[in-house]
Parts: structure tokens; C-alpha cells; sequence
């Protein structure tokens, strides 16, 4: 059966995948997490509504970002757990349903299609349901549609954050009354364009309350980041390499490896682990493994060592290590082990069976310029901006992805003058975190900030800048030069634009789900702009206008 799908900037044609996702998800994949955003709508309405009513709605807060992060890119690809979802939800709506029943039955007399629907017990007439659900909306209007997918597109990159933070412990209930209230509205036959963009900016809004929450959990739990320089050689020995966002699994193996010999390697986005002081207390916490999530596949093989997927990052292992891969949380592959309850006693074992990595030699690269990392020298950079030493900020960063286009990000850092600081942060930085851009009287030149998690910490940074020079954000010498890849990106850029952040560079290419009429309102209201061809001409651009100010 066909699929369709274009949530993510590798699309395929620009426009959508429809037979196979780029990703690697296959049409019943696509389909069954399809249905799962569905029923996700329908539990969002009934939620609402018992707000409303002044009822509480826990079961339904979890399941709705559990459900919208599992559909996220690159997270799960399991057929048998996507229907796992699917069952559960029907049991979520039953009992939301029970309780609206209580507190304000007439709400029930008109539901939409999404609340009350009921999934077949079969799989072959559940997979046809799911076929069913294939378009992301029939509203003829080209621009409705668009903006239905932008919020869409937020609420799946916010249920990423919201989990998190929620793994955590911290949880703020303005956050899933949103979740709810959002799903709710995107359930309606009729919805109306300014209500639309009213919603999307209230997205972003309510991502930074979901954002500031995951600062706030990460911190407490882990420490503020603090500069770290990370070695990517390899010492000889078991390895287990783990990959994703998730530091409560990092510290739960840290934890259960500690004394077995047995190394721990962060990859990809684990890499700003490394500045958390709970963390890089463990003495195996070795180093970093590899580069971006893209590169995994080429970068794992033949290497002796367990893999460990905790959030979106995961590609089709090649069979030369399938199975040395291991999944938790939310990530799933077909064939592939999965971890329950953060026991790792198979991942430690794996690692032990395979003899372990022999010993290589590798380079440095350095992390933990979090938010009090940058702000504890802020004198030492505002007085390097009036002395005219540091001239210009760029934040380059956002998601890596293998689409030609992205080595713009290489050249546009490398040809950054040397009175320039480059701020970073994501997975987007493994296009240039092992060049070395020197310092400015003392402060690197290039400051990696964290995570796609950590974007909190960048927004802090831009906001005490402001207040420091008694400007705003847009009349600081800061530009802002983004990748994307998926779904967290675009609630982050959503963020950005409730901020009111103006004249955002934004590759390699611009989201397929938004229609001509969409970018336009965007371009005339926040001055969202694709990247250049040139990175160089792009640099003149930017620091031309500046000089002409």
C-alpha cells in the first residue's frame, strides 16, 4: 500500500515519500504511526473537554507525548510496538470517555471522527485503518493544510522535550494542557487560519515553558555543564557506545558498568554529556564514539562493540552489527533487543562476548559551554564587544542530516572571521566541532552549547546579551543560521518566532508541508530566508548589513 509522508527536510523530491520514507520506514510503519497521530487527536478532544469541565486528565497527559514522540523521525520503526500504542490509546479513550461521561455528558453527542474511533483487533483490518489515515488532512484549502502540519510538526517536537523532562520528574500542567488543547483544535473539520497561527505561536510559547522545565531537570539532576574536551580515541577493551538524548539512561549505565570493565562512549547527541559533573565523574565515560547520527552505519561497522539507542537518532542496522544494537525508552527496530526498565545487564553482556574495541588513536573535541558556563565570563564578553574584539555572534546550528547541501555549514563556520564567535548546539555541529577556530583574548571561538535539549540555554544566553547592551534580541550583533531535520527543529523555530527572533538563514532546504502562502507570511512577518549557495557570500551579507548600521 502507498504511504505519505513529509515531516522531515530529506523528503524525498522536496515533496513527500510515498512508497518508501528516506528514513527507512516502510508503508505499514508510516501508516500505523499515522493512525497513532489520529487517535492521539481524539484523546487530545476528550482531555479538553474535561479540562473544561475542571476534571484531571494524567493517563491522557503521558499517553499524548509518548504517542506524538513515537512518531517522531528516526524513533520507531516496530510495527508490533506501534500497535502496542494503538491498543493503548483505545484503552486511554475509553476511560477519558468514562470520566467525561461524569462531569459533562453532553460533550459527548457530537464527538469527531478521531474520539471515537475504534481499532480492529486484526492486523490485517487494523493495517487497513491505518491505510486509511495515510493523508495529513482532506481540507481543500492548500494553506490550512500547511499550517495544520506546522503545529502538527511542533506538538510531535515538544512531546520529545516534554518526555524528557517528564522522565525526569519535572512536569509543568500549562504544557499538557496545551498538548491537549492544540489536538483538540486539530481534530476540527473547519478550522480557521488565524486560529491556526494564534495556536502555532502559542506552540512556541508553550516550548519554552517545556524547554526551561528540561533545563531545570537536566541541571538538578546532572549539574550545569561545564567545559569539557572530549577525547574520540579508543581505549582497548569492552565498549558499549550509546547514542540519543537520554541522560538518565547514560547515568543508569554509567551506573550498572561501573567496576565490570567495561568502557562507556557517548555518540552523536550524547556528546555534551560529557560537561554534566554527575556524569563525567565516572571514570569510564571514556569518550565519544563517531560523529552524527547519519554516519552510524558506515561509523558501527565492524566495530566491536553494543550500540544503545535511547531516543530518535536510529538507522537500519547493517547486518554486520544488528546484533550488537540495543534499544530503550521509546526507540524501536524490528529484530532489534529491546531494554526494559533501564536493566542493561544484556547490553554489558554483549559487550563482554564481543573482546572489546583495540586501541585507537583519535582527536579532542570540546562541550559544556552551557548557559552558566557562558554567562559566568559574560563581563569578559560584553567587554569584548565594546572593545570592538568580538565584532559578530553566529548561532550555527540544528540537525545534521546526509542530504547534499549541509557542507554549506563548514564553509560558513571555516570562512568566519577570527573577530567572530560561533555559538552551536545539536547534532548540526558535527559539520565543524573538530576545527579549531582559536580564541578571542581567551574565550573560544567556537562554543558548543549542548544538545537540541539545550536550546534553552542558547535563548538565555541571546536574552542576557540584550539586557546586558539594553537592546533586544534582534538589535544584537547575532545572526542565527539554522539546520533542520525533523520535528524538534521546527517547535524549536516556532520558539524562535514567538521570541520574535527576525532574519533567520534556515537549510538546506525549506519544510515540503509549507506552502508557498505560509513562507510568504513567514518571510514578510519574521524575515525566515533559505540559505545562500554561498556561505561566503552569505558572510558579507550578514556582516555588510551590520557595518552599514
Amino acid at each position: 500500500m502507498s504511504m505519505f509522508c513529509f515531516q522531515c527536510e530529506q523528503t524525498a523530491r522536496g515533496k513527500g515519500c510515498d512508497v518508501m520514507g528516506v528514513c527507512g520506514k516502510d508503508a505499514d510503519t508510516a501508516a500505523l504511526q499515522d493512525l497513532i497521530l489520529f487517535q492521539t487527536k481524539g484523546a487530545g478532544f476528550l482531555a479538553n473537554e474535561i479540562r473544561k469541565a475542571g476534571g484531571k486528565t494524567e493517563a491522557a497527559d503521558l499517553y499524548a507525548i509518548e504517542a506524538l514522540f513515537t512518531t517522531v523521525t528516526n524513533v520507531n520503526f516496530d510495527t508490533i510496538r506501534l500497535k502496542e500504542i494503538i491498543y493503548r490509546g483505545e484503552s486511554v479513550i475509553k476511560a477519558l470517555k468514562e470520566e467525561l461521561q461524569k462531569l459533562n455528558p453532553d460533550s459527548l453527542k457530537d464527538l469527531p471522527e478521531a474520539a471515537s474511533f475504534t481499532p480492529a483487533q486484526s492486523d490485517e483490518k487494523l493495517l487497513e485503518q491505518a491505510h486509511g489515515k495515510n493523508i495529513p488532512s482532506s481540507h481543500p484549502s492548500e494553506d490550512i493544510r500547511s499550517l495544520q502540519q506546522l503545529l502538527t510538526f511542533g506538538l510531535k517536537g515538544m512531546a520529545a522535550y516534554t518526555d524528557h523532562a517528564n522522565i525526569l520528574g519535572k512536569t509543568d500542567d500549562t504544557v499538557f494542557a496545551f498538548f491537549h488543547k492544540a489536538l483538540s483544535y486539530l481534530s476540527r473539520q473547519n478550522p480557521d487560519s488565524n486560529e491556526l497561527i494564534a495556536l502555532i505561536m502559542e506552540c512556541g510559547q508553550t516550548n519554552i515553558t517545556a524547554m526551561s522545565i528540561l533545563d531545570e531537570a537536566h541541571t538538578t539532576r546532572f549539574g550545569h555543564p561545564v567545559p569539557a574536551k572530549v577525547s574520540t580515541s579508543w581505549l582497548e577493551g569492552p565498549a558499549i557506545v550509546i547514542s540519543g538524548h537520554d541522560l538518565l539512561d547514560l547515568e543508569e549505565l554509567l551506573k550498572q558498568t561501573e567496576g565490570t570493565g567495561v568502557n562507556v562512549y557517548t555518540h552523536g547527541e550524547m556528546l555534551p554529556a560529557h560537561g554534566y559533573p554527575a556524569l563525567r565523574k565516572y571514570s569510564h565515560l571514556a569518550g565519544h564514539f563517531g560523529t552524527a547520527w547519519q554516519n552510524q552505519q558506515k561509523e558501527f561497522d565492524g566495530a566491536p562493540a553494543a550500540f544503545l539507542f535511547t531516543t530518535n537518532c536510529i538507522q537500519k542496522p547493517r547486518e554486520s552489527y544488528f546484533s550488537q544494537v540495543f534499544t530503550t525508552g521509546l526507540v524501536g527496530f524490528p529484530g532489534v533487543a529491546h531494554v526494559k526498565n533501564r536493566d542493561f545487564s544484556a547490553v554489558i553482556n554483549k559487550a563482554k562476548e564481543l573482546g572489546g574495541l583495540p586501541a585507537k588513536e583519535g582527536i579532542t573535541l570540546t562541550t559544556g559551554f552551557g548557559r552558566n558556563a557562558v554567562l559566568g565570563v559574560a563581563d569578559k564578553v560584553i567587554e569584548a564587544v565594546r572593545n570592538g574584539a568580538i565584532k559578530h555572534f553566529f548561532l550555527v546550528g540544528g540537525c545534521d542530516g546526509a542530504k547534499a547541501g549541509r557542507n554549506y555549514y563548514t564553509d560558513f563556520v571555516e570562512k568566519s572571521p577570527r573577530d567572530t564567535v560561533v555559538l552551536t548546539l545539536a547534532c548540526g555541529k558535527y559539520r565543524f566541532n573538530h576545527l579549531d577556530l582559536g580564541d578571542i583574548g581567551g574565550i573560544p571561538r567556537l562554543l558548543d552549547i549542548g544538545q537540541c535539549n539545550d536550546a534553552y540555554s542558547a535563548v538565555k544566553i541571546a536574552q542576557a546579551l540584550a539586557d546586558a547592551f539594553n537592546c533586544g534580541i534582534n538589535d544584537l550583533p547575532l545572526s542565527l543560521v539554522l539546520s533542520w531535520y525533523e520535528q524538534k527543529a521546527v517547535v524549536i523555530l516556532l520558539s524562535l518566532l514567538y521570541l520574535g527572533v527576525k532574519n533567520i538563514r534556515l537549510g538546506p532546504s525549506l519544510p515540503a508541508f509549507i506552502s508557498p502562502n505560509i513562507l510568504s507570511f513567514l518571510v514578510q512577518n519574521f524575515g525566515i530566508r533559505p540559505i545562500g549557495k554561498s556561505a561566503q557570500e552569505d558572510l558579507e551579507e550578514i556582516l555588510g548589513k551590520e557595518a552599514a548600521v
